[in-house]
């Protein structure tokens, strides 16, 4: 992984420490938010409160960890709303997988989810500056179809980071996709401190390095 790749994933684990908040949790909790996150996967959505029952004696308290810890988000009504890198929400980041269509948090996080699982997926998103579409085809950290996305890059405001809110509604609102070189440095020129910009290639192993270690 090259200095870059390093620094930001650094950073990313110094905002939303992830794996860091899961080794510290009970067994029982660790386990639950890893079916969590295997439920996008197998069922196509989130664990409901009944389900999170099968895994832990006391789902209260399971959902006070998860939840003080931003490691799962809930609804105003106490429902588990979505585990990065997935979340119940539209966005504009859709990945199919396993038959399913399910949403993520991110642009990152989209990417994320061939690596985690080792499985196909197809990404369905857009450039957010132009609204182009988007398409990705990815087997585990490979991408499929490297001919239409040659010049995708993937760009984060690192300053939309909020220590009041979810990294769900805050940082993750400002990691996108950028159609090409020419949009992503046009882009990023508009706030050289706050910004940065990565390749797809770059990106994919950011999202795998991040995100793989949480299934172990």
């Amino acid at each position: 992984m090259n200095n870059k790749l390093e620094v930001a994933l650094k950073r990313l684990n110094m905002i939303l420490p992830l794996k860091e908040r899961q080794d510290k949790c009970s067994a029982q909790h660790k386990e639950l938010h890893q079916q969590m996150l295997r439920s996008f996967v197998t069922y196509g959505r989130i664990l409901n409160k009944d389900e999170m029952a099968n895994w832990v004696d006391n789902v209260p308290q399971a959902m006070r960890v998860l939840s003080e810890n931003d490691m799962v988000t809930f609804s105003e009504n106490a429902e588990p709303t979505g585990a990065y890198p997935f979340t119940m929400s539209e966005r504009e980041h859709i990945v199919y997988v396993n038959g399913f269509k399910v949403h993520a948090m991110c642009a990152l996080d989209a990417l994320a989810v061939a690596p985690m699982f080792d499985e196909t997926t197809e990404i369905n998103s857009q450039c957010r500056v132009t609204g182009e579409p988007v398409h990705i085809q990815m087997s585990g950290e490979t991408i499929q179809n490297p001919e239409e996305v040659l010049n995708l890059h993937f760009g984060i405001i690192w300053g939309a980071a909020d220590s009041g809110a979810s990294c769900a509604d805050s940082l993750c609102m400002d990691m996108i996709f950028l159609k090409d070189t020419e949009v992503a440095k046009k882009w990023l020129s508009d706030d050289v401190n706050g910004r940065e910009i990565f390749s797809l290639t770059d990106a994919v192993e950011f999202s795998s390095r991040f995100f793989v270690p949480l299934l172990i």
